[in-house]
């Protein structure tokens, strides 16, 4: 792991009343449980917290945020900065008229779990690994949903500690992305719903959960899908999946299915999904799936897009590394 020692000292960061910890281990808050460290992690006591040791934290000082880890591999030679992560302080949900207000920090599947009890649909959400922030900021959809038909508006902590409210015309969203201001935090996210039954929606919900478990490898290290389908413009305006190409089905016929490095695997049930069988490194897990995307080039022409987050510092063995 890597030790970035005195680079960033503590009295270079503003006072807060949340936990802030150098050095600290990524891997054991991603999803693939591989990667480097933090040099310093941040995780706010509140709203008041956050906002105010952003404004008073150098701009010249590099500032990531992530939920929890869902869609993500660190680099093994860790992130530079400080890493601001949420915690159960905004995980905060309240139900109003076709409404539901999240803190950025809630599990998609629990809000959606809550919703349909209160009659109110996001299903879609209940399959998504992650936060409602992270839906938001990835424009997250499955089933024909997405984040962008069902958000009205969302809350920021801005880089220089200003809260706002964003609409949502305002987020620009396209496929598996949002325009959010650079270096913000979503700290709250505000949702308009349908109202159905809620036995339907506890119904769509089980068929959902028994199709992901019954395609997708759901018992074992992995991040959802590594690799975006190829995208084109949806009936709503902004870039959807183009429905005519699946990302696993041109890893698939590219024979990358069940493919290896090391300790890392794209998944024999689900060829878009890459998997750490146990000890592998992040290196691993990038350099394969660069190895597929360059197979899927050569046998389709198409390169595909990284869906996961890669973020981080490589190793020093492996910086000349693409």
């Amino acid at each position: 792991m890597t030790d970035f020692g005195m680079r960033l000292d503590r009295t270079a960061l503003p006072f807060c009343e949340g936990s802030l910890a150098p050095n600290r281990s990524l891997a054991d808050l991603t999803w693939l449980q591989a990667g480097g460290p933090a040099e310093w992690l941040f995780q706010p006591a509140n709203t008041e917290d956050l906002a105010c040791f952003l404004r008073h934290l150098d701009p010249q000082i590099p500032v990531f945020v992530m939920g929890v880890g869902s869609n993500l591999i660190v680099r093994d030679g860790g992130i530079k900065g400080v890493v601001i992560r949420l915690g159960r302080s905004f995980s905060n949900l309240e139900f109003g008229n076709r409404q539901i207000v999240a803190g950025a920090f809630a599990l998609g599947a629990r809000v959606a779990t809550k919703a349909a009890e209160s009659g109110l649909e996001l299903t879609y959400l209940r399959t998504i690994p992650g936060t409602v922030g992270g839906a938001v900021k990835m424009n997250a959809g499955c089933y024909g949903v997405y984040t962008a038909d069902v958000v009205k508006e969302v809350k920021v902590v801005t880089r220089q500690g200003e809260t706002r409210t964003i609409n949502r015309r305002q987020l620009g969203f396209d496929y598996r992305r949002s325009r959010l201001p650079e270096g913000s935090v979503v700290i709250e996210v505000l949702f308009e719903c349908n109202a159905e039954h809620p036995v339907v929606l506890a119904e769509n919900m089980a068929r959902q959960l028994r199709h992901r478990n019954a395609t997708q490898p759901t018992r074992v290290r992995t991040a959802g899908s590594t690799f975006r389908n190829p995208a084109g413009h949806s009936s709503s305006g902004y870039l959807g999946e183009d429905h005519s190409m699946k990302a696993w089905k041109l890893i698939e016929d590219s024979g990358m299915r069940g493919a290896t490095r090391g300790n890392a695997q794209m998944s024999a049930k689900h060829a878009n999904f890459l998997v750490n069988t146990g000890g592998t490194t992040a290196t691993e897990l990038e350099l394969l799936g660069e190895e597929v995307r360059e197979a899927v080039r050569l046998k389709t022409g198409i390169m595909l897009e990284w869906e996961l987050v890669r973020i981080g510092e490589r190793s020093c063995r492996h910086r000349k590394s693409k």
